[in-house]
């Protein structure tokens, strides 16, 4: 069984932390699974538009923290952080830094659980990769208005698609048999959360529903993958984003647990340009963590590889990637207007 915890580090400055777990729950793959979904008739007519029922009223705690996070947001901006991934000319990397920066990011942890705890421990472990469709169902919470769940949609639905193109994976939101759960939820909304949790996940342990319902300050969002225990393959994923954050600090999270979710599990400090880093440098998925995604998903890789089988491959590939892609450094469609968006967030 393998199983990560990334962003706690001892940095004490305010930092985008970030929970990453992977656990093999399950005998088989069909315990991990959720009870199949009905389809939607397609040719059913759309139900008539009905009136949003009205807000509830955040509690203190909820709307101290939404002030809280607009303020952590303007100081990383002033200080030059959650960078979008264009002009990237000054985080120069070649093929060998790119095999280096996978190999620690794809192979290690840096957290287990032990007794019912997180203790910080990296330690080695086995290719984990998705080898079927990722369906993702997107809950908002009662307190999330209609222009965030908008904005946020727009923004998944861009990047599963590109995520998707990376990794040749058919990634989209969907309701038949979602296997990732992403929830979107403020502090009152995450407390409840734990029952519908289970329910999506019943492998999930007991350790990984107390760090969704204890969530620390300095944790903005979470995302919890189960695999199976013998194939390595993963099975099912929850990622839980904090409703409160300011628009540019929730679009960083959702790049970094969706692309986390696909076997990119850990956080190197030597990793640049990345969003796999505890620095916070970059908000939005680099050309080298793209690299790092087509390396994951190369077919002559496969679940359940050691480091050692798989460094030779790893490194080929590298060499064989970076020639192609290194002068792509603009930053995509979507990622110009989900970042023109924030700008008036």
């Amino acid at each position: 069984m393998r199983q990560g915890l990334g962003r706690f580090g001892a940095n004490p400055r305010p930092a985008l932390r970030r929970i990453w777990w992977t656990m093999a729950g399950c005998l088989a793959l069909a315990a991990c699974e959720e009870a199949p979904i009905a389809p939607r008739d397609r040719l059913a007519a759309e139900p008539p538009a009905q009136s949003q029922p009205a807000q509830p009223e955040p509690s203190a705690e909820s709307a101290a923290e939404r002030r809280y996070y607009a303020r952590i947001q303007e100081n990383y901006l002033a200080r030059g952080l959650l960078r979008g991934n264009d002009r990237i000319e000054d985080a120069p990397f070649d093929a060998e830094d790119l095999a280096r920066n996978f190999l620690r990011i794809a192979f290690f942890d840096e957290f287990v659980e032990r007794d019912g705890k997180l203790v910080a421990e990296p330690r080695e472990g086995r290719l984990q990769r998705w080898e079927g469709p990722v369906r993702l169902s997107v809950e908002f919470g009662p307190s999330v208005d209609e222009a965030q769940r908008r904005a946020d949609l727009a923004a998944i639905d861009a990047y599963a698609a590109r995520l998707a193109r990376l990794t040749g994976l058919r990634i989209s939101r969907s309701d038949w048999r979602p296997n990732h759960l992403v929830l979107i939820l403020n502090s009152d909304e995450r407390k409840e959360a734990l029952d519908r949790i289970r329910a999506f996940a019943p492998a999930i342990s007991p350790a990984a529903l107390q760090s969704v319902r204890d969530m620390a300050r300095q944790t903005y969002c979470t995302v919890i993958a189960l695999s199976d225990d013998t194939s390595h393959v993963y099975v099912s994923a929850v990622t839980v984003i904090r409703a409160e954050l300011a628009y540019r600090m929730r679009l960083a999270c959702i790049h970094e647990e969706l692309a986390q979710s696909l076997g990119l599990v850990n956080d190197s400090p030597h990793a640049r340009p990345s969003i796999f880093n505890d620095n916070e440098e970059f908000a939005l998925l680099t050309p080298q963590d793209e690299l790092m995604l087509r390396i994951l998903y190369d077919p002559r890789l496969r679940p359940g590889m050691t480091l050692a089988e798989a460094e030779p491959i790893v490194r080929q590939i590298a060499r064989e990637l970076l020639p192609e892609t290194q002068a792509e450094t603009a930053m995509t469609v979507e990622d110009r207007l989900a970042f023109g968006y924030a700008r008036g967030r």
